[in-house]
């Protein structure tokens, strides 16, 4: 079976979708393939959400926002948008996702961080989803007594 494949959309491509493609990388450990872009490119990652993703040892700094193109989500086994409503694509006999989550643009560190949180739990419960086994420190994310498993993005 070959490893599966994820695209994270949502507008700017400059603070959600990149920390999941960011966190979803970093679980994966290339067990399983991530790209992520946007409706409306940014021109460059949200600072505040690079230096959330820092806090946990993940450089997306190096990330750039990009459109996607019709080739790269036919080539998804699962599409996850997040806040980008119409402009998404769709493409019958895909697995779609829609996360809501609070657009961390505008928000200083503080504010992101909430939002980060909420993507690592959803992307260790998307790998759990799609049979790519976590670490055990992965795993403790998603347990029933971590502040993570709170949904305060809903």
């Amino acid at each position: 079976m070959s490893a599966p494949v994820v695209l994270f959309l949502c507008v700017h491509n400059a603070g959600r979708s990149q920390m999941a493609l960011g966190f979803f990388n970093h679980h994966a450990k290339g067990r399983a393939i991530a790209r992520s872009g946007g409706s409306e490119p940014a021109d460059q990652v949200n600072p505040a959400a690079v230096a959330a993703m820092a806090e946990r040892g993940i450089d997306i700094a190096r990330e750039f926002p990009k459109p996607w193109t019709d080739e790269i989500v036919r080539a998804a086994d699962v599409v996850v948008t997040m806040g980008c409503g119409d402009a998404c694509p769709y493409f019958p006999g895909k697995r779609y996702e829609d996360w809501k989550l609070d657009d961390p643009a505008g928000l200083d560190v503080d504010g992101v961080r909430p939002v980060r949180d909420e993507i690592e739990r959803r992307v260790l419960v998307l790998l759990d989803e799609l049979g790519v086994p976590a670490t055990d420190a992965s795993r403790a994310a998603t347990s029933p007594s971590s502040p993570r498993t709170t949904n305060s993005a809903e």
